[in-house]
């Protein structure tokens, strides 16, 4: 009877070491990802580190409904969306008048760090329809049928909406060249 008890409880510990292996890997794995997609979608440091500490979180509550690890990212991704949908739930946003404040840029130093904040720009200035897909394709390379179950799309609304995306930043893009070549003469 000792010895049939000593057994459950030796292999509840390895399950337990088990899924505490898992989850690390899972973390170590794809933490730097889900903090720059959840940065795209708050636009705030902690926020982002809040919401990702959420998402691990559900993700170890929830971790035995994982049963494909080549399916992690879309479900983790998954996650942190809706814990971003639940920040809205749960918080009414502080509001704060753009007139009010003053923008610092001190980093004018090279040319590629204004093009890339100058994409981030613009991809942020999108539409979110727009801004979401384009994101997950850009910085996760899921394909449009992958993002089509992430946000629960038709894949041809997904691509339709990609190639908006892709036709908008285009758009601002030239324009911004224009306005530059028109103040520069």
């Amino acid at each position: 009877m000792i010895s049939r008890k000593q057994n459950q409880q030796s292999t509840v510990s390895q399950n337990m070491a088990d899924k505490q292996k898992r989850y690390e890997a899972l973390v170590h794995t794809y933490h730097a990802d889900l903090y720059r997609y959840a940065y795209w979608l708050v636009k705030d440091k902690h926020i982002a580190e809040d919401i990702v500490q959420e998402a691990f979180l559900r993700a170890w509550k929830s971790l035995d409904s994982l049963n494909d690890e080549k399916a992690a990212k879309s479900w983790l991704i998954t996650i942190l969306r809706r814990e971003n949908a639940r920040r809205f739930e749960r918080k009414q946003l502080d509001v704060v008048d753009m007139d009010d404040v003053v923008l610092m840029d001190n980093d004018v130093s090279q040319e590629g760090k204004i093009e890339n904040r100058e994409l981030r720009r613009h991809i942020a200035a999108l539409n979110e329809e727009y801004r979401e897909p384009l994101i997950l394709q850009v910085m996760f390379g899921f394909s449009g049928e992958e993002i089509s179950e992430q946000l629960g799309l038709n894949k041809n609304t997904v691509m339709t909406r990609l190639f908006r995306a892709r036709n908008q930043l285009k758009e601002a893009i030239e324009n911004d060249s224009n306005m530059m070549g028109k103040a520069n003469g």
